[in-house]
């Protein structure tokens, strides 16, 4: 995978989840793609409101939901997580998907493998 796919996947899900928020949905697939991107990239994350006296910070790893920047070793960690879960059908509570967008991220972004989790632009890239 390159940086340049990741980032168009990336902003691809971005995307998708706001207009998804416009309209007052969410699809748990998406979130867990823009989750997953968001934890791998170590992006901050601004809250709307100050929580515990901040204002943001680095967005929390999809599964373990743990606010520590993404390396090797915790990626790997993750991703095992991510996949136990999703062989066991196991689901975030009120978001179906979620497990699945987490694991086909990891798959594609982490593993090199399979497909991008989702469509860019009308066509996968990878």
């Amino acid at each position: 995978m390159r940086v340049a796919d990741f980032a168009r996947v990336w902003l691809a899900a971005e995307r998708r989840a706001d207009a998804l928020e416009t309209l007052g949905r969410e699809d748990g697939f998406v979130t867990g793609v823009v989750w997953t991107c968001r934890w791998i990239a170590n992006a901050g994350v601004r809250y709307d409101g100050p929580v515990n006296g901040r204002r943001g910070d680095v967005a929390a790893s999809p599964i373990s939901r743990r606010h520590e920047s993404a390396y090797e070793e915790l990626i790997e960690e993750e991703a095992v997580r991510a996949e136990v879960k999703a062989l066991r059908a196991g689901d975030w509570p009120d978001l179906p998907g979620y497990v699945a967008g987490v694991a086909a991220t990891f798959a594609w972004a982490w593993r090199r493998s399979g497909r991008p989790p989702i469509e860019v632009g009308g066509q996968l890239v990878g």
